[in-house]
């Protein structure tokens, strides 16, 4: 039977300075490495934080614009304050308690791919939160 160790998505990107802005600056991830097969050529990079990792890509053909990523994991509602803390002037994503029993915010890149955060949502543990919808 096929396990798999981890699940890494690409997600393209246009513009190199916008990527390093968003996922780096606002999100707060770290370029692992990039990869160029030549000078003045796309970049294929990894990028990661925590245990989530991402490969951006400039190619053509890796991936398509307007992909969704989901993500299931713990310290989103801080997460998100964090993210809203940073006043980043594109994105001011909501805190939502969705249909799938979860606290969860979206994230859209600047290339029309979403990320989606998303938490067991906790009667106990998130009775305090406000959840509403900014865009």
């Amino acid at each position: 039977m096929m396990t798999a160790e981890q699940v890494i998505p690409i997600v393209r990107i246009f513009d190199y300075q916008k990527t390093v802005e968003f996922y780096v600056d606002w999100l707060g991830f770290e370029i692992v490495w990039e990869h160029h097969f030549e000078e003045n050529t796309p970049v294929y990079m990894e990028v990661k934080k925590n245990n989530i990792i991402l490969h951006l890509s400039e190619h053509h053909g890796d991936g398509t614009p307007g992909s969704r990523i989901f993500i299931l994991g713990e310290g989103v509602p801080e997460y998100h304050k964090e993210l809203l803390d940073k006043k980043y002037k594109y994105n001011r994503p909501g805190l939502e308690k969705t249909f799938y029993d979860t606290v969860s915010f979206t994230v859209d890149d600047p290339f029309g791919n979403k990320i989606i955060f998303n938490e067991k949502f906790d009667e106990e543990k998130h009775k305090d939160l406000e959840f509403y919808s900014i865009h």
